[in-house]
């Protein structure tokens, strides 16, 4: 991998992923991606999201992908020497 964006931009993508597979249950069953990263449109909806832990598991999913991303700019820079 030449290019530092494209290595950091498909290891965000696995990262994501990961995180997904990792953190998408609630219950032994993967929510769906819309509903993690939809925004809510009221208070009741966003009392209900922290209630079911879908903040977290969005937080959780993100982190996991920002992890992904420094782990595609340290690949980049290894494989770069």
């Amino acid at each position: 991998m030449k290019n530092p964006v494209a290595s950091i931009i498909i290891f965000v993508i696995i990262g994501l992923v990961l995180g997904y597979l990792i953190f998408g249950r609630i219950s032994g069953e993967y929510v769906d991606i819309s509903t993690i990263f939809k925004s809510s449109s009221g208070a009741i909806e966003s009392f209900g999201r922290k209630l079911a832990g879908i903040s977290k598991i969005r937080q959780n999913i993100l982190i996991t992908g920002g992890v992904g991303g420094i782990v595609g700019y340290v690949v980049y820079l290894i494989r770069k020497r």
